[in-house]
């Protein structure tokens, strides 16, 4: 049995991890977008660098696009095997890939139509029927259940505590009368989530794929979310009579920011200035998170006891048609503009970062993890020129970040996850979904920790599993 990494690689995005077994069959876990990466991000997305016609089985750990946003070009270049994921995956996954469809085509249409000489015209890496055929492929199964895929290959999935639906993957493959254990950890939330229940405890396993996207950070506490929001709302809406921009994923992160907004809004604290959520994808994922309470943790059930709509406020609008959205960069007045994607790479928050960032009045708050050659990344890193669709924008409007909002666990969460584990029976831990230096460090300390046999994989790299 082997196993190679062909995605999330040293990096972080673009999850892909194919298993090959003796007897042939192929077991791909996640089929997702790379995002970000600079220039090589369509050389990525373009070679998947295996066949997909081998690919038997696909598991998928949870719908973020880039664990689930190359599903539909697999399907389309031939993959015709099951796709295996949680019910809430499923849904969020569906939606999910036809707006990636959606955006990949309107963003080819508009550099198409600014052309330059000598440039090549620009493809989406599929179409919305692509994606339909896709979601006809998923089968579901649900947490806890021990479920054979064929014979000698059994599956289970464990709640990660990262979005609605997100799993850990449990594997039990048997060759030649030897079992192995394989546990791919997807991405891992955090103990103490704004919404979410924590992550859960799992078996033990023989090799562990571990995600390090926070491998060597603490993240701050999560109470002053609040509080932060409420000042740099105020600072920019209330004194600079500015905007404010808020790049942010449209499952997870736009909940959470509603959820905290609302929770000034109970406090009476929530400044009185219009609130835009311009997604589409946001509003449906907001209701499907609604349609599954029993996600929730106590502190939100509690809430839930007291308001029965956690994620709508005064001043609240979800923004639907693309002249609503617009017509806000022609309105002047103060506002605060939530939409995806969250390191500003594509989707129409691009537009508004274009026609705001050029103003000191106005605020780009980021508020989650940025892959660093993303527009995210580099505003974040304080480039004072950025590239937007091709041409090249001042930055004048403020930069602020909230570092504490994030999805994915720190590495005393990480750690937490594999607190169950018997260091001494884990043949091979692979890091993956990291930058390198990151991982390097968080190898360290997880040697320290019992974990002997680290192993940071390169793109394309493959490993004999015993």
């Amino acid at each position: 049995m082997t196993i190679a990494f062909h995605g999330a690689a040293r990096t972080v995005t673009g999850s892909k991890h194919l298993i090959a077994l003796k007897n042939g069959t192929q077991i791909l876990l996640d089929c997702g977008l790379f995002q970000g990466m600079g220039r090589v991000t369509d050389k990525l997305n373009d070679y998947f660098g295996f066949n997909p016609k081998k690919v038997n089985y696909l598991i998928l750990s949870h719908a973020h696009i880039d664990h689930c946003g190359l599903l539909p070009k697999l399907v389309a270049e031939g993959f015709e095997g099951q796709i295996f994921c949680t019910s809430a995956t499923m849904d969020l996954a569906r939606i999910l890939m036809m707006d990636s469809a959606k955006i990949q085509m309107q963003d080819a249409e508009y550099a198409n139509r600014n052309l330059r000489e000598g440039e090549e015209m620009e493809e989406a890496l599929y179409t919305e029927e692509d994606v339909t055929k896709t979601v006809g492929q998923m089968k579901i199964v649900e947490y806890e259940e021990d479920f054979e895929i064929e014979e000698g290959i059994r599956l289970k999935f464990t709640d990660a505590g990262h979005i609605l639906g997100s799993a850990a993957v449990h594997l039990t493959i048997t060759e030649e009368g030897k079992s192995t254990r394989i546990t791919f950890s997807g991405d891992v939330g955090r103990y103490g989530d704004l919404l979410l229940k924590s992550p859960q405890q799992f078996d033990q396993a023989d090799y562990i794929l571990m995600e390090s996207t926070y491998g060597d950070s603490l993240h701050k506490d999560l109470d002053p979310i609040e509080d932060m929001l409420l000042e740099v709302i105020n600072n920019t809406c209330n004194i600079k009579k500015g905007k404010v921009i808020i790049p942010a994923f449209a499952v997870g992160r736009t909940q959470e920011l509603l959820y905290a907004l609302n929770g000034l809004e109970l406090k009476g604290k929530l400044p009185d200035v219009p609130f835009y959520v311009d997604s589409p994808l946001s509003s449906k994922a907001t209701q499907i998170l609604k349609d599954h309470p029993e996600v929730y943790n106590n502190g939100v059930k509690e809430i839930l006891k007291v308001d029965h709509d956690i994620f709508g406020f005064k001043g609240l609008r979800f923004i639907e048609g693309v002249e609503e959205s617009i017509a806000l960069n022609a309105d002047p007045r103060p506002c605060v503009i939530i939409s995806a994607s969250g390191m500003a790479e594509a989707g129409r928050v691009k537009h508004h970062i274009r026609n705001n960032i050029g103003n000191q009045k106005n605020t780009i708050l980021m508020v989650g993890y940025c892959e660093p050659n993303s527009l995210g990344g580099k505003l974040i890193a304080g480039e004072k020129v950025v590239e937007i669709f091709r041409d090249e924008y001042e930055v004048k409007a403020e930069v602020q970040s909230i570092k504490s909002m994030s999805a994915h666990g720190d590495y005393d969460d990480l750690l937490h996850f594999l607190s169950g584990q018997d260091p001494a029976q884990v043949k091979q831990l692979f890091l993956v979904h990291g930058e390198y230096e990151v991982q390097q460090n968080f190898a360290t300390r997880l040697k320290d920790h019992g974990f002997k046999h680290v192993a940071i994989p390169e793109y394309h790299q493959e490993y004999e599993l015993e």
